[in-house]
């Protein structure tokens, strides 16, 4: 049995939640931000307490790794490692756009087998921080950053049906008209959502280096492509 506790502020809104093999057991989120320097610390010690007065050891630390807004990250990840250093906890670091893709995955019943997902994150004008996935998220494309017109993701397209969702997304619509392109609206990272990801990591024994671990920032992207992939 595992418990784990999951923060997520790559975007503006910001959640905490707390799993116990695989299932949420307490969840606080403030979608009205950025508010993240206010909120995320109260957040936290609620989740804390409840594990606490439940007598549920908390057995590692899952958080969101970007890309995503500098400052949400930098609050979310110094959070994460602080609680790490504190509790002797490993730190499980999970990409912000597979975050994404979970809720998708669960609750759309109508994606096809072959079905392509691209999670987006916004950034200025037409630009947008994506990846393209299969359903298993193994990667298709990985990350990187794109100026969006009629003929991006084309090759995708052109032979699979491609859902396109997060804050991304719907300045897009306009541009992306293939018959192959759908549209997915309310797709936002949450922490509740962060579980099975988190899960399967620590069964893995994947775990970040609490000292030198670091997120993916957008401004880290150039010329398309990230300093590190993801």
């Amino acid at each position: 049995m595992s418990c784990i506790l999951h923060i997520e502020t790559s975007t503006s809104a910001c959640s905490v939640a707390l799993s116990q093999d695989g299932q949420n057991l307490f969840e606080k989120k403030d979608l009205n931000g950025p508010s993240h320097n206010v909120v995320l610390g109260v957040f936290v010690d609620e989740a804390l307490s409840f594990a606490d007065s439940h007598a549920i050891p908390v057995d590692a630390v899952a958080v969101s790794c970007g890309p995503g807004s500098y400052t949400g990250l930098r609050i979310g990840v110094s959070m994460a490692k602080g609680i790490c250093y504190g509790r002797n906890l490993p730190l499980i670091g999970l990409p912000t756009l597979k975050v994404l893709c979970v809720p998708v995955l669960l609750y759309h019943d109508e994606l096809p087998d072959d079905a392509l997902l691209c999670p987006m994150i916004d950034a200025r004008r037409m630009e947008v921080y994506a990846a393209i996935y299969d359903r298993a998220l193994r990667p298709v494309r990985d990350i990187a950053a794109d100026i969006v017109d009629e003929n991006t993701y084309r090759e995708f397209l052109e032979t699979k049906p491609v859902y396109f969702f997060g804050n991304g997304a719907a300045k897009c619509s306009q541009s992306l008209k293939h018959p192959n392109a759908h549209f997915i609206e309310g797709i936002q990272p949450l922490a509740s959502m962060m579980a099975p990801l988190a899960e399967k990591a620590m069964a893995e024994g994947k775990f970040e280096d609490v000292a030198y671990f670091e997120p993916f920032y957008l401004k880290e992207f150039v010329a398309g492509k990230p300093k590190k992939l993801i």
